[in-house]
């Protein structure tokens, strides 16, 4: 197809082109481990100091005593039908995992495929100009990429940062006592699963653009933070999954109470009428061994706790006397709805909820 024919292309949905959306496209963590296991993933690099073994959120590799590389990349089909505002989202969720690391995202090279028989040239562009607004907007460089023609719609990013080597955040550095809190509002795969059905309104649109165009910036500044010792972004596992990559990594149980979860409020409205996306089954799939929910907590509960966050929040894990420098710092930082939700302590690792 040339370039002219594809220009005059009539408009469509996004989200009609790909069979799931944003971090809900992740394959199931049970499925990865699956994937993964016994697997050598290159050889005992001296300098790497954050790997693949624990699940982190992105490579580092110590450059000097002062400085660290971050590495990640991030990409997914459309979780929303605007062009512009879904290369805002992917780009947002891209950064995320530095930002999760305790460093700043300096470099970023985009990653695009689109199907060039299905979506026009403007729409094409109008997905680059949103990544490239939120790299504006984060000081990050965005300098270059790559492309190919596919079947359904992806952008992401491959997202450089820095970070000091003792500042690093890792998801393997939790203590027992530790509190949780928990940024973002769960919700995102709900209302996404709603849009996608035509049953979302221009509040809960707005609810679900504003979390997931918030860069998670405030990452490094908890760095600073002396009682915070982990922290992850809550993404394509759901809080659940996440938490468990804590508990896995650092040898720790934990317990949540599920009346202090943030919730976006149009998804607190939906998820009891069983809307949300299949990822929520897949998820609770490969880890549900682990989790022991109380009888009274209902499944529409149980299923937020499990769905899947695009561009979703920071969890930090902290010393009891730090909470309230780790709140202050989030809700400085926008997050309003930041909260205290649960707290780890010795034992095998799992993830008990109470109601």
């Amino acid at each position: 197809m040339t370039n002219t024919a594809a220009s005059i292309l009539p408009p469509v949905r996004l989200t009609a082109l790909s069979h799931g959306g944003g971090c809900g496209c992740k394959i199931a963590p049970g499925v990865l481990r699956s994937a993964l296991e016994g697997m050598a993933m290159g050889f005992a690099h001296p300098a790497l100091m954050v790997g693949s073994e624990t699940s982190d959120d992105a490579a580092v590799m110590r450059l000097n005593d002062e400085q660290a590389l971050i590495a990640t990349t991030d990409f997914f089909m459309p979780i929303v039908d605007d062009p512009f505002d879904f290369g805002r989202i992917a780009a947002t969720n891209a950064l995320s995992d530095v930002y999760a690391m305790g460093g700043r995202p300096c470099m970023a090279l985009a990653i695009v495929g689109m199907p060039l028989d299905k979506l026009s040239i403007t729409a094409i562009r109008r997905i680059l100009e949103g990544g490239a607004e939120v790299c504006r907007t984060a000081g990050v460089a965005l300098a270059g990429g790559h492309s190919i023609d596919t079947p359904e719609p992806i952008y992401g990013l491959a997202v450089m940062g820095t970070v000091h080597p003792q500042k690093v955040m890792r998801n393997d550095a939790a203590r027992p006592g530790d509190v949780l809190v928990l940024s973002k509002p769960l919700g995102v795969g709900v209302l996404a699963t709603a849009l996608k059905k035509g049953r979302l309104d221009a509040n809960g649109y707005a609810e679900m653009l504003a979390s997931t165009t918030r860069l998670n910036s405030v990452g490094p500044d908890l760095a600073e933070l002396p009682g915070v010792h982990a922290l992850t972004d809550v993404t394509g596992f759901g809080l659940l999954g996440h938490l468990l990559e804590i508990c896995r990594a650092s040898g720790l149980a934990a317990q949540v109470n599920f009346a202090h979860v943030p919730l976006l409020p149009t998804a607190a409205v939906l998820a009891p009428q069983g809307i949300g996306p299949g990822a929520i089954e897949r998820n609770w799939a490969s880890y549900g061994t682990e989790v022991q929910i109380a009888s009274d907590l209902p499944a529409w509960a149980q299923r937020l706790l499990c769905d899947p966050q695009t561009s979703g929040g920071l969890l930090a894990a902290c010393a009891q006397d730090s909470v309230g420098a780790v709140l202050d710092t989030f809700h400085a930082a926008g997050f309003t709805s930041a909260a205290v939700v649960g707290h780890l302590e010795a034992g095998t690792p799992e993830v008990r909820v109470g109601a």
